[in-house]
């Protein structure tokens, strides 16, 4: 019985949604094609998880989940959701740490933490804003299809300046409308008694089918829901993690920019790049209505075409490279070091090899990805090793950069039947994920340098950059305190003047009742 009317109940299902994409086709697409992203429509019409979400949180009234699409879909458009990507946001907005996703709450569902102390309202930057939380939320959908996400507002050191009720409102939207049943739980911890009237309205604009996913929890309360391995120590928790960017965290290994390769090739980017770079991305701090540049080297695949000169001038760049002690056993390919590249800050400390050897009888084609390519160069990054040959590959810092323990790289490789190098790309993306071999490097940091030393070396130019960010972070803090100071003054001047009033109040009470007890007492 049970059965049967689990049969019953996808069936009418299957024509809830054949229902919806038909009327979505006549009536919100007959007008203009031009009115959504291709991309979107394309999706609704062959994905049922997407349909079966907007009919889910609109109970399946088919009226109510077509409002819901046009809306999406028109906000999708109008904000280009589809083609954000890192290049596209201000770089500050990503250093700052206010959003970012990690962790996992007790029911496995991943944790998107709001920095709430550090958002201050703005008019000039809500439109970046809007695309970052966009980013972080289209991101998080690709990655992770049909999973639920719980939101966590870190109220600590917050107060009314860090309300901006607008963009507040829109978060709530990016749940309710833009991306339906994404929500599994929204976690307000330790929120100031101060602005309980503002998350008064925001319970309003959740509506009922979201109401019951809002929880105010103090800091105690809140391991019921997170455990405290995902929770900052601040919170009562365990966790060590530190925010930092790049590379964004719990994505080690996606690419940074987008799918389609560098901007330019190395060559020009060697040349041109590392001075520019370093002011447009202190410009972009300071005035945050200027849009980043995209960034020029993705995981840096060489050209194709520069590969002879690679190969002839492989020994110039390799030398002064530490060369690995250690190496890695793998079907296709042995890589050496096995585990980590060591950099240092000294000058002969800036570069490392990695040396491929194809332990197959067939070519193999290899290519190397780096979570950091604003830091790294790796040269050859993209080309083919034959059976029993070997390849070096050198991977440098740029200029006045300097290696992470966060930073990491992924040699794949993958074998191949003949084809020519100019095929190469095409290979790529042809060959099954199930065929390719991974190995992970990260990075090690060596001290081998004494700061005193390290501070000497230095050019007069990475020395202003580092101060002038450091200069921008503290303003950044004291606009932040100021911003609060004024808002206490403010109470506080208000404060003086409801006195002052009872004051003179009391005075003229005063003087009323001096006024009538002399009057009772004269003679009639």
């Amino acid at each position: 019985m049970a059965e049967h009317e689990s049969n019953e109940g996808e069936q009418d299902l299957t024509k809830k949604i054949e229902e919806t994409r038909q009327r979505f086709k006549n009536e919100l697409l007959q007008d203009s094609t031009d009115r959504y992203d291709s991309r979107d429509v394309e999706r609704l019409q062959t994905e049922d998880a997407l349909v079966e979400g907007y009919l889910t949180w609109r109970l399946y009234v088919v009226d109510d989940a077509l409002k819901m699409i046009d809306e999406s879909f028109l906000w999708r458009k109008e904000l280009g959701v589809n083609d954000l990507n890192e290049s596209i946001i201000p770089k500050w907005m990503f250093e700052t740490g206010a959003v970012y996703l990690h962790g996992y709450d007790k029911e496995d569902n991943k944790l998107f933490w709001f920095k709430v102390k550090l958002h201050i309202k703005d008019a000039k930057t809500i439109v970046d804003k809007k695309k970052y939380i966009a980013f972080w939320l289209e991101r998080y959908a690709k990655k992770e299809p049909g999973k639920p996400l719980t939101v966590v507002f870190d109220m600590a050191e917050s107060g009314i300046s860090n309300i901006d009720m607008d963009f507040v409102k829109y978060v709530i939207n990016c749940f309710k409308v833009y991306y339906p049943k994404f929500l599994s739980k929204m976690i307000i911890v330790d929120m100031p008694w101060i602005m309980n009237a503002a998350w008064k309205i925001v319970k309003s604009w959740l509506g009922p089918e979201a109401i019951s996913k809002l929880k105010f929890v103090s800091k105690t309360e809140l391991q019921t829901y997170i455990g405290p391995e995902y929770l900052p120590p601040h919170m009562g928790g365990t966790d060590p993690f530190k925010y930092s960017y790049p590379p964004l965290p719990d994505d080690d290994f996606q690419t940074p920019i987008c799918d389609i390769g560098p901007r330019v090739s190395e060559d020009e980017t060697e040349s041109k790049e590392p001075e520019n770079n370093s002011k447009d991305a202190l410009e972009s701090s300071f005035n945050s209505e200027i849009v980043a540049k995209p960034k020029k080297v993705n995981f840096l695949e060489d050209s194709f075409r520069a590969e002879d000169n690679d190969r002839g001038d492989v020994n110039v760049r390799a030398k002064g490279a530490r060369k690995p002690q250690t190496t890695f056993k793998g079907s296709l390919l042995d890589v050496s070091p096995a585990e980590e590249l060591s950099f240092g800050s000294g000058e002969f400390e800036k570069k490392c090899l990695i040396i491929l050897s194809n332990v197959t009888k067939n070519q193999v084609a290899f290519k190397v990805r780096t979570t950091a390519p604003e830091k790294y160069r790796v040269k050859p990054s993209s080309s083919s090793c034959e059976p029993g040959a070997s390849v070096e590959i050198v991977v440098s810092l740029h200029g006045g950069a300097q290696a992470s323990p966060q930073d990491r790289f992924l040699v794949m490789a993958a074998e191949m039947e003949s084809v020519g190098t100019q095929e190469l790309a095409q290979f790529w993306k042809e060959v099954p994920k199930t065929k390719v071999m991974e190995h992970r490097l990260r990075c090690n940091a060596l001290d081998s340098v004494k700061p005193g030393v390290n501070l000497l070396r230095e050019s007069p130019v990475d020395t202003a950059i580092s101060e002038q960010q450091e200069l921008n972070t503290a303003l950044m803090r004291v606009m932040a305190c100021n911003s609060r100071l004024e808002q206490k003054l403010n109470s506080c001047l208000w404060m003086q003047k409801v006195l002052t009033g009872l004051v003179l109040v009391l005075v003229v009470l005063n003087l009323l009742c001096l006024y009538l007890l002399g009057t009772a007492q004269q003679p009639s």
